[in-house]
């Protein structure tokens, strides 16, 4: 064998797997194999002056390269079983907590001291939520910020580069089952390991779906979350943030009964295009660096759709509004609120004369001619929930930045190991379809290395 592990992404799951195998175990020949650029060259070519909208880059330096897609978040460590995955019923809660809770000591070791760790568990915002039908979520959060985030990156790679071989810009093709190890192909070469650790993330989905279909890996259809990026000032929401930092609000339509919820909120953040499989969606990044911060508060609006019998392309599903949306606007449409309620298309006059300046330069487009009827009621009743606790939040300014798409991997069998039924293949991280967050996908890193080195 060439190597006693090897790992299949550099993602958060990749990452502190590497990290805990090595701290356990020095002795492991372990290598990582990432189809993106090394840290340092992960360089997104928008500046906003010569290059303003994605150019479709050979590899995504937002979505991949060490770190994965949350090199550039505005990481937010979620440290909580509400949400971000559902890691918990597959090790128990309180293991669960426990390995984000080690994972939050690792950052703060590795660069991260200083940041704040924030709470909702008795605030008084969660009365004020559920008397106007909205549901605040318990969780503890540690907000490193985009910045803080990447300089514990750069150290986490320090430490690593010389226990750890690493190869970059060097995506495996395929996995085998070979003896009683396994046999990855690459464009270079093929290696062999004992073990082998999957954790390609979001936008290693498709790929993922190959590998399991060619080793009859059982899989089930997971969820998509479609929707928009809100933006608007930062004091509309400063009274939740300045306490709470993110709030993760969940609300029920009385038209519909789907739930909406808020999602990766970004105070006196900026929004920012992401490329996933070739689709330009939205997302939002903040800076922990006051010098950094803009005017303006963002964060998702998503709407959870399951399908079930005969359907199971919930991906292709969020995929094909995604590309209606780029086949309108070349990429992401911006709308104002108060134009959309109106039935009318915003242009570039009107979010000019808008009092709210937009931190991406979209498309102002029509997001009635994109995301489905029974979606985009539901986001305009949340906005009008919202902005029972947060006034402001339905002004005609708020802008609407469509769409934003959130892929789930179709979520792969394993066991309590986090282990498939070839014995020694493992796979973490949102690749898996069981996490959906840093913190959760960290955690199952760790989870799957003491696996590896207690045997």
């Amino acid at each position: 064998m060439n190597y006693d592990v090897i790992i299949i992404g550099a993602g958060p799951g990749g990452i502190f797997s590497a990290y805990e195998l090595i701290g356990r175990s020095p002795q492991l020949k372990v290598a990582v194999f990432e189809a993106g650029h090394t840290l340092s060259k992960r360089r997104c070519p928008i500046d906003g002056e010569k290059i303003k909208t994605c150019i479709g880059c050979k590899s995504c330096s937002i979505m991949s390269g060490f770190g994965g897609a949350g090199a550039f978040s505005d990481g937010k460590y979620n440290i909580t079983n509400d949400f971000g995955g559902t890691l918990y019923e597959y090790i128990g809660k309180k293991q669960a907590l426990e390995l984000m809770r080690y994972v939050d000591d690792i950052n703060m070791r590795f660069g991260g001291e200083g940041t704040k760790l924030y709470s909702t568990a008795g605030t008084k915002f969660k009365k004020l939520c559920i008397q106007h039908d909205l549901h605040l979520l318990d969780a503890s959060v540690r907000h490193l910020g985009t910045d803080i985030n990447y300089v514990v990156l750069e150290n986490l790679l320090a430490y690593l580069s010389d226990k750890v071989e690493f190869h970059f810009d060097t995506p495996v093709e395929s996995v085998t089952a070979e003896g009683e190890g396994y046999r990855i192909q690459c464009r270079e070469g093929s290696f062999t390991c004992r073990k082998c650790v999957i954790s390609v993330g979001r936008s290693g989905s498709k790929w993922m779906e190959t590998v399991c279909r060619e080793l009859d890996i059982p899989t089930r259809s997971n969820r998509v979350d479609i929707g928009v990026r809100v933006e608007l000032p930062a004091e509309v929401f400063s009274h939740l943030t300045d306490e709470l930092y993110e709030s993760k609000i969940v609300y029920r339509t009385q038209k519909y009964g789907d739930r909406v919820r808020t999602f990766c909120m970004n105070p006196r953040g900026e929004v920012v295009n992401e490329n996933t499989n070739g689709i330009i969606t939205v997302n939002g990044h903040s800076y922990e660096d006051p010098a950094k911060q803009t005017e303006n508060t963002n964060f998702a609006l998503l709407v959870a759709k399951h399908f079930s019998e005969p359907f199971k392309d919930s991906n292709g599903y969020g995929e094909s509004i995604a590309r209606l949306s780029n086949m309108l606007g070349g990429g992401v449409i911006v709308q104002r609120f108060g134009d959309l309620i109106r039935g009318r298309r915003s242009t570039p006059s009107r979010i000019e004369e808008s009092f709210v300046t937009p931190t991406l330069n979209a498309t102002p487009g029509d997001l009635s001619l994109v995301l489905p009827k029974r979606i985009l009621d539901g986001i305009i009743e949340m906005i009008y929930a919202l902005d029972k606790v947060a006034p402001g939040t339905a002004n005609d300014d708020t802008l609407l930045y469509g769409v934003e798409v959130k892929f789930y991997n179709m979520e792969v069998e394993v066991n309590d190991r986090l282990e498939t039924r070839h014995p020694g293949l493992y796979i973490i991280g949102d690749g898996s379809g069981i996490t959906h967050s840093l913190s959760h996908a960290s955690a199952s890193g760790v989870h799957v290395a003491r696996d590896i080195t207690g045997k």
